[in-house]
């Protein structure tokens, strides 16, 4: 049941965002005097509506985004009523534009940050941290190889245990290859066999054991397969998954995150089409949690999230998704607002030039030349988004605790 709540809260994150970012377009508009005539939510048929002064305001079957139709947003426009003329958004500032065209992207931005601080003060921020945090020892086992009781194996070997391994201690090298996280500790018992040496810390002092690291199959640490690795019996601590920021620390604390989120989104989007072919992997059954989702996986995400009370992660997702999607819409293609954005600047900039050389203004792009490529741009985005979806209903990336 709480899955079902996590899935329809999400959905409904996902529409009041879409909503928020066709409220942007228009309260933009509005704000420079442009003629807003309608403001939906949704495309298909109309459910209902309703108009409050010169705008329609409404709703639409098919919950797939939303629209804000501004009087004369293109050259293409029929402008029939004399106000529309006077008002069209061809006829205001390019800076104006630009600002319309980009406050869909900006609401976007400001509930991914705004969610960002949510959780920097009540759930916690994700510790990205948590990787460079150094190798410390959390348990020593009494044995490698442990019965359905958990009592030890007749002759099992405990190589840490045996060592004089206390939990406590920082591992600071092994074989004299430094060692700086829990991740480069695993790595390097598993590489190793045999006597080896581990310098560590304990109690502020420095010292060196002898560990006579075992080798065992992979599949008893967990992993799978039958491939011997080197195994000494410790577990490294692990640091905390999230961490909670004061009102006022975690200000800054946001300001920072937001930063590496935005990085690493547009590391993201760099990397997208490389990572297309993994979707035909999901399909065909395989597990590939580093390939792309949709709404409707990223809806079974946040579902997973509440199942298993992991908000934290429930709120990084809808962030996530708020920084992604701004940042993909400002993308100078047609028919994204990063497209018109970039027709809107590229006359601004030929129109200079022109009076510059004592030449009037130039005729406004003709969008019916740019409608090939609109449409192409279009149907690789339809279906690439068809393919993820499918992808997310045949085999979805789940949640795991």
């Amino acid at each position: 049941m709480t899955f079902v709540l996590g899935v329809v809260l999400f959905a409904l994150g996902i529409g009041i965002s879409v909503a928020l970012h066709e409220a942007g377009h228009m309260y933009s508009a509005k704000a420079f005097g442009m003629k807003v005539r309608r403001y939906f939510i949704g495309f298909g048929p109309t459910l209902f509506s309703f108009r409050r002064g010169e705008t329609e305001y409404g709703l639409k079957l098919i919950p797939a985004g939303g629209f804000c139709d501004i009087a004369g947003m293109t050259a293409m426009d029929e402008l029939p009523d004399p106000d529309d003329r006077k008002r069209a958004f061809f006829r205001f500032p390019t800076w104006q534009r630009v600002v319309v065209l980009s406050a869909g992207s900006m609401a976007h931005f400001v509930v991914g940050i705004v969610l960002i601080y949510v959780m920097a003060v009540s759930t916690g921020l994700p510790n990205l941290d948590r990787g460079s945090a150094p190798a410390v020892v959390s348990k020593i086992s009494q044995c490698l190889e442990v019965r359905a009781d958990n009592s030890c194996q007749p002759g099992s070997p405990a190589p840490a245990r045996n060592a004089g391994l206390q939990p406590g201690d920082r591992v600071l090298a092994v074989a004299g290859t430094p060692v700086h996280n829990s991740t480069d500790l695993i790595g390097a018992i598993q590489s190793h066999s045999g006597p080896t040496e581990f310098r560590l810390e304990r109690a502020g002092q420095q010292r060196t054991l002898l560990v006579d690291v075992a080798r065992v199959p992979v599949s008893a640490l967990g992993g799978q397969g039958d491939k011997l690795v080197g195994a000494i019996g410790v577990t490294p601590q692990q640091p905390a998954v999230t961490l909670h920021y004061g009102p006022a620390a975690a200000v800054g604390k946001t300001v920072t995150f937001t930063g590496t989120m935005f990085a690493n989104t547009w590391q993201g989007l760099k990397q997208f089409p490389q990572k297309i072919p993994a979707l035909f992997d999901r399909i065909g059954g395989q597990n590939r949690p580093d390939s792309p989702v949709s709404v409707v996986g990223a809806s079974v995400l946040g579902g997973d999230a509440v199942g298993y009370g992991a908000w934290w992660f429930f709120l990084f997702l809808l962030s996530a998704f708020n920084l992604f999607v701004g940042v993909f819409n400002l993308l100078p293609l047609l028919p994204l607002d990063g497209g018109h954005i970039a027709v809107n600047l590229y006359e601004s900039v030929r129109n200079a030039i022109r009076r510059a050389t004592g030449r009037p203004n130039g005729p406004p792009v003709d969008y019916a030349r740019l409608m090939p490529l609109t449409y192409a741009i279009a149907i690789v985005f339809i279906g690439v988004g068809a393919l993820t979806i499918t992808a997310d209903i045949i085999n979805p990336i789940r949640l795991h605790p």
